[in-house]
């Protein structure tokens, strides 16, 4: 979950599922958590204009928060188009109302290529196979 963390801003290399979705849904909790804690202080609806200074602090920390997170978002969904041996630029595939939000889904769900590719070798690398089943 954090390694996406220690690569801030590095758009070169491989990442694997696990390194994405994980850190995807970090982003997903923290923003969920921020959201309950602004509901709870009120401060969502039509009676914005006159929040409490707690709940305005929350509000722009949530804002850093998404802010600070932009870059390695970027970074490590980048990478794991590299680990299936396709171009950061498929990222904009998203633009493209409706089906290509769920395109680019399609592609960060399948597994990487096995070994290395043009962007960099396998992040599997050196890991145990995997435990194939017996014939009946």
């Amino acid at each position: 979950m954090f390694e996406a963390l220690r690569k801030y801003a590095q758009f070169s290399g491989r990442a694997r599922r696990a390194e994405y979705w994980m850190f995807a849904l970090f982003n997903w909790l923290m923003s969920w958590g921020f959201y309950i804690m602004l509901v709870m202080m009120g401060a969502t609806g039509e009676r914005t204009h006159d929040l409490p200074p707690a709940a305005l602090g929350l509000a722009m920390a949530y804002g850093l928060f998404a802010l600070a997170m932009l870059i390695p978002s970027l970074a490590v969904a980048v990478r794991r188009m590299h680990d299936t041996n396709r171009s950061g630029w498929w990222l904009l595939i998203a633009l493209i109302p409706g089906i290509g939000a769920l395109v680019l889904f399609v592609f960060l769900i399948l597994d990487g290529t096995r070994g290395p590719n043009r962007f960099g070798e396998d992040p599997k690398a050196g890991e145990p196979p995997e435990i194939q089943r017996l014939p009946d």
